[in-house]
């Protein structure tokens, strides 16, 4: 991710959103990235709970960006 894309996103707490607002922007961010997950097929299911699991640990963050109008996730710096 570029630098500056860092500096006009906001991040945006879980909770605040309704469970499929939630769920909606972890599958979305899931099927783009579209990442390998070793020589058998994950379950969307599975891959989404496994990144929900992620925000909730506060691991990853939501972010958007309201000059590209956007929704991405990123990995919280410990």
């Amino acid at each position: 991710m570029k630098r500056w894309a860092k500096r006009c996103s906001m991040q945006i707490p879980w909770q605040s959103l309704s469970d499929s607002a939630l769920t909606g922007v972890i599958q979305e961010f899931v099927l783009r990235e579209g990442t390998e997950y070793g020589p058998s097929d994950v379950l969307l299911e599975r891959k989404v709970d496994q990144v929900l699991t992620q925000i909730k640990a506060g691991k990853v963050g939501i972010f958007y960006d309201s000059d590209a109008g956007t929704t991405t996730l990123r990995e919280l710096e410990a």
